[in-house]
């Protein structure tokens, strides 16, 4: 097989608070890094997607949510919860750094317009900075239990990420970009995105669901045959 003499293009539909999301960036990097000696390489972009649109500024208990959206007993939000964090760990075993969820019963779920607001800003800064943005804002959200809609907390992630903190905050403040999430989040819904993660390769691959690295590196290598 020739590989494609550029990068993939690829498009990371997904939001800040889904599990699953964690899990398949993870997958999708670790097998981008196993076919880096077969000479394919990607460019991913982050574009937005909302699981709870309408939620509250104070968000919502994520076990009452799980029940109320999924009809899941107390129980099976804990079991799910202790087998997507055992998913993510996996999932991340070779960057360096791991994933870590601490979700517990009394952790909450979140309205995350704003995030998408800043993360659409982090990429028109670059992409390194944008998927930089995207892992401190999982962090904030997964790992350390902090508020999305926050500005503060926001701020703090974008800063982490590396980006300017005041141009962040200033973002957030003005209201910046919103218009803009709100065209990608109807392109990509109009486009039959109904669930997250979708991959999507070139404009035309869909790989879903928060697959294990095996899944995304024969995909992505037959992908990148076709392309070439």
């Amino acid at each position: 097989m020739t590989a494609s003499p550029k990068p993939l293009q690829i498009e990371f539909v997904s939001d800040v608070v889904c599990p699953w999301c964690v899990v398949g960036l993870g997958g999708l990097e670790t097998a981008l890094r196993r076919l880096t000696a077969e000479g394919i390489t990607a460019e991913i972009r982050f574009q937005p997607f909302e699981l709870n649109p309408d939620m509250a500024p104070e968000g919502e208990n994520i076990t009452e949510h799980i029940g109320r959206k999924y009809g899941a007993t107390p129980d099976q939000s804990a079991k799910n919860r202790a087998m997507i964090r055992d998913r993510a760990a996996e999932a991340w075993p070779d960057d360096g750094k791991g994933f870590e969820m601490r979700m517990g019963p009394d952790s909450r779920i979140w309205n995350t317009f704003d995030a998408h607001r800043l993360l659409h800003w982090a990429g028109t800064v670059g992409l390194a900075e944008q998927r930089a943005l995207k892992e401190a804002l999982f962090r904030a959200h997964f790992t350390d239990n902090h508020p999305l809609p926050d500005a503060e907390v926001l701020a703090d992630a974008a800063e982490a990420a590396g980006l300017d903190r005041a141009e962040a905050e200033a973002v957030l403040a003005d209201g910046l970009y919103a218009a803009e999430v709100r065209e990608a989040e109807t392109l990509w819904r109009a486009r039959g995105i109904t669930g997250v993660p979708a991959v999507v390769v070139e404009g035309k691959w869909l790989i879903s669901g928060g697959q294990p690295a095996a899944v995304f590196e024969e995909a992505l290598r037959k992908i990148a045959g076709e392309v070439a």
